[in-house]
């Protein structure tokens, strides 16, 4: 399948997406929160849960957990401690840091990257989750009114279409 194929399909899977747009915008804004946070293997199962909670799409949930993707990793979990660890005054304390940001960078299995954030002691592990619930607020505000404002549009448009048809 050639790449433009490729992504006219997922556009399509996406505008075809049934729900309220609250509802929709609400797990894509769930989805966008835990994939700021440095639970790489949990952040999907996080974000259903999430959405199963408070009554949002749990398939946008998903979705929006591919804002940390393998490409970006590095710079979600270098800012989330970073961003963590001047919160918690523990700035530049954990020698572990660049043996962490190594394993991230060489592509390590996120159960590795996981097992060493927590063989480097409680104050980093705080500092990465801190770092990501305050990064996952800061994006998932914005991502809820942007996301509800297309999923609004996508239903205009299919309401003009269905009039037109008629």
């Amino acid at each position: 399948m050639n790449l433009t194929r490729q992504l006219r399909y997922y556009y399509l899977r996406f505008i075809r997406l049934r729900g309220d747009p609250h509802g929709l915008a609400l797990g894509m804004a769930f989805g966008v929160f835990t994939g700021m946070m440095p639970i790489m293997p949990f952040q999907m199962a996080l974000a259903v849960a999430l959405a199963l909670l408070f009554k949002g799409s749990k398939v946008t949930a998903a979705l929006g957990t591919w804002v940390s993707n393998p490409v970006n990793w590095y710079f979600l979990y270098y800012f989330s401690y970073k961003l963590g660890a001047f919160v918690l005054g523990v700035e530049g304390q954990n020698r572990m840091f660049p043996a962490i940001m190594g394993a991230i960078r060489s592509g390590e299995d996120a159960m590795v990257v996981a097992e060493k954030i927590l063989a480097a002691g409680g104050l980093a592990a705080a500092s990465f989750l801190i770092g990501g619930i305050l990064m996952g607020v800061v994006a998932s505000i914005p991502a809820y009114f942007i996301f509800r404002f297309i999923f609004r549009r996508i239903q205009q448009w299919r309401r003009a279409a269905k009039q037109r048809s008629r």
